[in-house]
């Protein structure tokens, strides 16, 4: 049986012209899943891991249901940190813009004034729970005519320690509201928050089907921030490399690499969702052709790049998750050939890496770039095995979910 389309889903035709303009034209299973459920003002609990679609799942069905007319913010969407919230609003811009309503994310570590000045305009307000918090603190931004609740990543905002800000900040929107909640498990504590929080909702559970990472060869880098375009250059410049893909987190960070490659006589395209479509397309094009052999990429653009004889896969920003990486390393040793993915890793990013490349039985790839053995509650995906893909190539087994972050750390301010 067919998937339904996006239309047959019920998203507005301004919705579809937005997708369609981004190369969007066929629904993710989550998607499918849960927008009619929001179209219809249903409270919803949606267990789906990163990199399966979920942005839109719930991004095109609020930007329905708000029209430009509505007060501001109208919709609220919480997330644990600053990179979700910028991805976040990155995925849903296109469609919020095409209904005419303003989207904006504010979290902590940039200037507070500016955000001050844009949460209370805009109709979607993208938010780290600390930042919010200081905001409302200072008078800036009111919750009480906020209709859509959003808790994205639920269980990674109680592991954050963030349970008491959310409590705060939950009960400062409409009693009348609806709420969706999304999260890799909805067992124990994040049950309890979806009890307390939603009316009669509608469950779905999403599990993605395993993704083969063919003969990859793995391997991860450690290195300081201010070492990583030297490496980067070096990896570029090794004769054994062919057409290679690089990711990195934000627009902004694809734009500035291909200029600062160009620098050392490198070349380079970008691709992000703020190209247009012909410009996105002319850029895959060209790498398709072997016009330029360096294609560098945000992961939400990544999903129109679909060329075969990719060697090198290169996380210059390292992936948020299991999910994340399959998705990028994913791209190369495809039809049968060999490849390679390299993943450059900071110390500060050990201790997430670690546990990506234990759920991807890569520990021997992880610990050989002299990182230290993961600690065991690491290694256990709650069932007492490890789960991922075959090492060093090879399909293995689905990972399952995210595993949840020990408690012990503070509550943080993002």
């Amino acid at each position: 049986m067919p998937s339904p389309t996006f239309a047959e889903l019920g998203v507005s035709q301004a919705a579809l012209r937005a997708l369609d303009q981004r190369g969007i034209t066929a629904p993710f299973a989550i998607q499918s899943l849960v927008i009619p459920d929001v179209l219809a003002g249903r409270d919803v609990l949606a267990k789906s891991p990163t990199g399966s679609g979920k942005t839109l799942a719930f991004g095109v069905p609020i930007a329905d249901r708000i029209e430009a007319t509505d007060p501001r913010p109208s919709a609220l969407i919480l997330a644990p940190t600053r990179e979700l919230a910028t991805q976040i609003v990155e995925a849903i811009r296109d469609v919020a813009h095409a209904r005419a309503l303003s989207v904006t994310a504010v979290y902590g570590g940039a200037g507070i004034e500016k955000q001050a000045r844009q949460a209370p305009k805009s109709h979607i307000l993208v938010a780290t729970p600390g930042r919010l918090e200081d905001l409302i603190q200072r008078g800036a931004v009111r919750l009480d005519r906020v209709r859509l609740l959003v808790l994205d990543e639920a269980d990674r905002m109680l592991d954050m320690g963030f349970r008491p800000v959310v409590e705060r900040i939950v009960k400062q929107t409409r009693r009348d509201r609806q709420t969706l909640l999304f999260s890799a498990t909805l067992d124990g504590e994040v049950g309890r928050l979806a009890a307390a929080y939603t009316r009669d909702p509608r469950t779905h559970e999403h599990v993605p089907a395993p993704e083969a990472l063919g003969k990859v060869a793995h391997r991860f880098v450690r290195l300081a921030h201010d070492d990583k375009l030297d490496a980067l250059v070096r990896e570029l410049r090794d004769d054994a490399r062919g057409r290679t893909l690089v990711f990195v987190r934000t627009k902004r960070g694809a734009d500035r690499l291909v200029k600062r490659l160009d620098r050392h006589n490198l070349h380079a395209l970008a691709m992000h969702g703020d190209k247009s479509q012909n410009q996105r397309e002319r850029a895959l094009g060209r790498f398709d052709r072997g016009d330029i052999d360096t294609l560098v990429a945000t992961d939400v653009a990544a999903r129109g790049i679909d060329v075969d004889d990719i060697t090198h896969v290169v996380n210059f920003d390292a992936p948020e998750d299991r999910e994340g990486y399959v998705h990028r390393v994913g791209r190369t040793a495809r039809a049968g050939r060999t490849g390679t993915g390299v993943t450059f890793v900071m110390d500060d990013q050990a201790r997430d890496m670690g546990k990506i490349a234990v759920e991807l039985e890569l520990l021997r790839e992880f610990t050989s770039a002299g990182f230290a053995t993961p600690t065991a509650s690491s290694h256990s995906n709650g069932n007492g095995r490890s789960g991922g893909q075959g090492r060093s190539g090879g399909p293995g087994r689905s990972g399952g979910q995210r595993r949840r972050h020990p408690r012990s750390r503070p509550a943080a301010r993002a």
